[in-house]
């Protein structure tokens, strides 16, 4: 099944994808004006005849509706009991209602309508209205069509993503789950790496049996024989009794073994005789343990530059790198971010029972550009974070750490430097307000939204008006106005 990337505004810098907009409504004048008046974002097809809320909700065409019910029509009772019927369903419902009607209006936003807005309805809320219900639905239906996907190859445990990467990471799971043999793992830190591997083990036929993590780096170098092995009591000072290395409690399970490039060369000998023989004693015995269990291997290292570096042995290095499968960094997949970031907030909210179940589109974006060094999980760690501070159920950029909003301030050019103060700051707006407008692809009431002042403010910015105080202007009166004049 192919996946499609999330055709969100905020996935791509500086691009809006067009919103199609069904009204439902006897008022022709209405609809003319709507498609008229909110701008070359959205197209609004006409819609006529009773029948047609079926078809507009049926349609694929159609990315939100609006139903608008004015209380002085015949037909709005009729209007009500089929909406009824298909609220809540995709695409999401606007409801345009006159006062008289705000209780049936509250009434089909409970049963599942996106929200409400008021006839006449001011153009910017109505806008804004429309942009979040298409963002809401369509991560709502790319979610879903991920974890239709993640079904459809088992889930391959807690792997989230759909991109092109990480399909291939799926299928090489699902190559090699259920034959013995060893498997590298390789990659950058956070990557996912144990995932992986715990994907193999759950995918094949010892998914029932133990599942043995360990991480090689953490272990002394003193130690790492005994814990892998085993030892008998007495086999060293400080021993007090017999104790199973991890390669025995794994049984027939899987041994997975993390920083494989962290063992010293006289751990690696060791370690390649146990593959070769595929037996192993405990420290004090002599008595022969057979190895049952599979083993899978990980590292961040170049063990092919560490062998040419006398650091890894090459005969182990062929021994473990028979089937690889390299994990991608996170700025490979950007488009895996918002899938991985709402896992994350689905978890992270229900453990610290915290109503969370949003991030903004502005957070998301944020979350885009930034270059993700600690990969995944450096982003499990930032919503966990964000879970924290953030409030009204929603992730928003303020909650994001405060190398995130550093990242995305625009830099004063030092070659203003030499001007006044009054005129650096001058210089400052306008090259917010340009790198806004640009961003919204000349849509000058998305860009003052997007910097959170007037659309009358930033008209008067950019002819160089500068007042100390933006203003506070309400684009309902366009409406109004162009109404009128239909």
């Amino acid at each position: 099944m192919e996946i499609h990337p999330l055709r969100h505004c905020f996935l791509q810098e500086g691009f809006l994808s067009i919103v199609r907009v069904c009204v439902i409504s006897e008022d022709r004048a209405l609809q003319s004006l709507l498609s008229s008046t909110l701008g070359s974002d959205f197209y609004v097809p006409r819609i006529a005849g009773e029948a047609d809320m079926d078809d507009a909700v049926a349609s694929a065409d159609c990315d939100v509706v609006i139903l608008d019910l004015d209380s002085h029509h015949d037909l709005v009772y009729e209007r009500v009991q089929s909406a009824r019927r298909l609220v809540g369903s995709q695409p999401p419902w606007i409801i345009m209602a006159d006062d008289a009607l705000r209780t049936t209006a509250d009434e089909l936003i409970g049963l599942g309508a996106y929200g409400y807005c008021r006839r006449p309805p001011s153009i910017r809320d109505l806008r804004i209205m429309l942009r979040r219900a298409h963002e809401s639905s369509t991560l709502k239906t790319e979610l879903q069509a991920v974890q239709r996907h993640l079904d459809e190859v088992g889930g391959c445990d807690r792997l989230v993503g759909a991109s092109p990467q990480m399909r291939q990471v799926y299928h090489l799971v699902e190559s090699v789950s259920d034959i013995n043999v060893s498997v590298l793992i390789t990659g950058q830190s956070g990557t996912g790496k144990e995932l992986i591997a715990r994907a193999i083990h759950n995918r094949g036929t010892r998914s029932n049996r133990p599942f043995v993590a360990v991480a090689c780096g953490a272990i002394p170098e003193t130690l790492i024989e005994a814990e892998l092995f085993g030892h008998e009591k007495g086999a060293y000072t400080g021993t007090v009794g017999a104790r199973a290395g991890y390669f025995e409690q794994a049984a027939d399970g899987t041994v997975f073994l993390d920083e494989i490039g962290e063992l010293s060369l006289t751990t690696q000998v060791k370690l390649l005789r146990v593959l070769q023989e595929r037996e192993f004693s405990r420290l004090g015995s002599s008595r022969v343990i057979p190895l049952r269990a599979r083993l899978i291997f990980a590292t961040n290292q170049n063990l092919a530059e560490m062998v040419d570096q006398g650091k890894f042995r090459q005969d182990l290095f062929y021994r473990i790198n028979v089937f690889r499968i390299e994990t991608p960094p996170l700025q490979e997949h950007p488009e895996d971010i918002p899938q991985i970031a709402m896992h994350f907030l689905r978890v992270y909210s229900q453990m610290y029972e915290k109503p969370v179940d949003t991030i903004v589109p502005d957070a998301l974006a944020m979350l885009q550009r930034y270059s993700w060094p600690g990969n995944v999980r450096e982003l499990e760690n930032v919503i966990q974070r964000a879970i924290v501070f953030a409030g009204e159920r929603a992730i928003r950029a303020a909650d994001l750490p405060p190398s995130f909003q550093a990242e995305n301030v625009v830099e004063i050019d030092s070659g203003l430097a030499a001007c006044s103060f009054e005129r650096q700051i001058h210089e400052f707006k306008l090259k917010l307000a340009a790198n806004a407008i640009r961003e919204n692809k000349g849509n000058k009431t998305l860009a003052a939204r997007s910097l959170g002042i007037s659309r009358a403010y930033l008209h008067r910015l950019i002819r160089h008006n500068d007042p100390e105080v933006p203003g506070d202007d309400d684009d309902q009166s366009d409406f109004a106005t162009e109404r009128a004049h239909a």
